[in-house]
């Protein structure tokens, strides 16, 4: 199985190497910074998620919220985890390519 940290270190190596002659430099934010920021999102929801289940069972949250948060979580993980999955399909997809 292929490691998914490998394949992103995979990526910044060659997406560092797009700076040169004939190459236009890239304006906004890489890859690397996009999914970065992503996965602290997903972290974050995960993290509200767990503290809302933890103050819903010592009586101190709105089951609604509760639920909420739990639905959140859920479907932040699924996506998370189907993203994995194109990813590192990709990654095997190129490893296959002939040179």
């Amino acid at each position: 199985m292929v490691n998914p940290i490998n394949a992103a270190a995979a990526y910044a190596n060659t997406a560092a190497r797009t700076n040169g002659p004939g190459l236009a430099p890239r304006d906004g934010a890489s890859f690397g910074d996009v999914l970065e920021q992503t996965a602290k999102d997903a972290i974050g929801t995960m993290k509200n998620s767990e503290k809302m289940s933890a103050m819903a069972a010592v009586g101190q949250a709105d089951l609604t919220d509760v639920v909420q948060a739990v639905t959140n979580a859920e479907i932040t993980l699924q996506t998370v985890t189907t993203v994995r999955d194109k990813v590192l399909n990709a990654y095997q997809e190129i490893l296959r390519m002939p040179i």
